[in-house]
Parts: structure tokens; C-alpha cells; sequence
């Protein structure tokens, strides 16, 4: 339908947003498929959580897992207006959800900076409402903190890295940063979850400016 391609490009109204449902799309999900552990907790004392929305929400997801000091890793939908979303409702842009990893971290071991490198490094933070070749508002840039700490390093990071990339010609960045206790993940189908480990040959969004965030000051 028109409508579609038209809200894909713009944030969905709520008068426009699918309606979704009380229950949850993946109820009950399995273990991680790779580090074993849960994808909703509980984790061990220290664990943090941090929502991060860099595209298509298999790669970023593969990319955290592997790190030492992540507890866990799954996909979902965050940042919009309808419950329990499908994959199918997000992608007509009806939902206002972007895709969205969560990661369940030891700051002990993986510092909050190094999180935050590695999302921006990542993708192109200056897409706006895409990422590569895919399109729409599901494939924004964005970072759900959990923490003051994890809030004022995504602003800082953002604001050094932002400068990186200027000089090499590119534009504003258009990630949203916002706090997770606005919104609510809802977990994706379970065929999603840790998706590049079970379909290795599966497809990857390699959009990234190939630029190094540098230290803090």
C-alpha cells in the first residue's frame, strides 16, 4: 500500500500505529543460543543492560556476542507506539519501533566506552531513517540507556565522534539518544534471535563510515 511507503519515511502518528496485542510474540524464549544464557535475565550482580538500534538488528546483535564481558545479547523492537509488534507490522514503519539489540554487559570487563565504540563504529550514524540499502524508520540510530553513566558517554561519544566524521564530509548524526524507561523492548520471533549463528551465510549490513571513535579526553 501508498501508506506504507509514505510512513516508512516519517515517523508513524499515533493515530496511524498498529494496534498490536497484549501478548507477547515470543513468550517464553530459549536460551542463548551461543553464551547459553538468558535473553531476559535475571544476571549476575554488576550485569548492565544498554538498547542499542544500529540497522538491521542481526549484525549489531552478532557483533556484541562475540565480545568478553557480554552476558547476553537478543533482538527486539524498541522506541515506538505499538505492543507486542510482529517483524512484519515494524517493517510497514506502523509500529514507530526501530530494531534493537539488547546487550546484558559486565562494565567490569567490557567498559561502557568500549560498548559505545564498537555501535558507533559499527554503522553510519548520520543515515536518519536508514542504513545502507535498508529503509525506513525501523533502521534508525539509537541508544536506550539504562544509566547516567551510560547516558553521558553515548553524549559524549557521540559529540567526539561527530567530529571525527565531519571532517571526513559527512553530516549530522541522527542517533537518538533517550532513556529505556520511556519505552518498551518487546522481544523479536525466535527465528530472529542470534539469526547470523544459526544462518551463518545470512545477510549483514556493512554500512559504516570505516572511522575510529578516539579516546576521551
Amino acid at each position: 500500500m501508498d501508506l506504507f511507503g509514505r510512513v516508512k519515511s516519517r515517523m508513524v502518528t499515533a493515530d496511524e500505529a498498529l494496534p498490536g496485542r497484549t501478548a507477547p510474540v515470543l513468550p517464553q524464549p530459549a536460551p542463548h543460543t551461543v553464551l547459553g544464557s538468558s535473553l531476559t535475565g535475571p544476571w549476575p550482580e554488576g550485569t548492565e543492560v544498554i538498547y542499542l538500534a544500529a540497522g538491521c538488528f542481526w549484525g549489531i546483535e552478532e557483533i556484541y556476542w562475540r565480545l568478553p564481558g557480554v552476558v547476553s545479547t537478543s533482538v527486539g523492537y524498541m522506541g515506538g507506539m505499538t505492543p507486542n509488534p510482529t517483524y512484519e507490522e515494524v517493517c510497514t514503519g506502523r509500529t514507530g519501533h526501530t530494531e534493537t539489540a539488547l546487550l546484558a554487559y559486565d562494565p567490569a570487563t567490557l567498559p561502557t566506552y568500549d560498548v559505545l565504540k564498537v555501535f558507533w563504529e559499527n554503522h553510519d550514524p548520520t543515515q536518519g531513517y536508514r542504513q545502507g540499502n535498508d529503509i525506513g524508520t525501523q533502521y534508525r540510530s539509537a541508544v536506550f540507556y539504562t544509566t547516567d553513566e551510560q547516558r553521558e558517554l553515548a553524549e559524549r561519544t557521540r559529540d567526539a565522534y561527530a567530529d571525527v566524521i565531519a571532517e571526513r564530509g559527512y553530516g549530522d548524526i541522527t542517533t537518538v539518544i533517550a532513556p529505556a524507561s520511556d519505552f518498551t523492548y518487546f522481544l523479536a520471533e525466535d527465528y530472529h534471535q542470534q539469526y547470523l549463528y544459526k544462518n551463518p551465510h545470512g545477510y549483514r549490513c556493512h554500512a559504516n563510515t570505516g572511522l575510529a571513535l578516539p579516546a576521551l579526553a
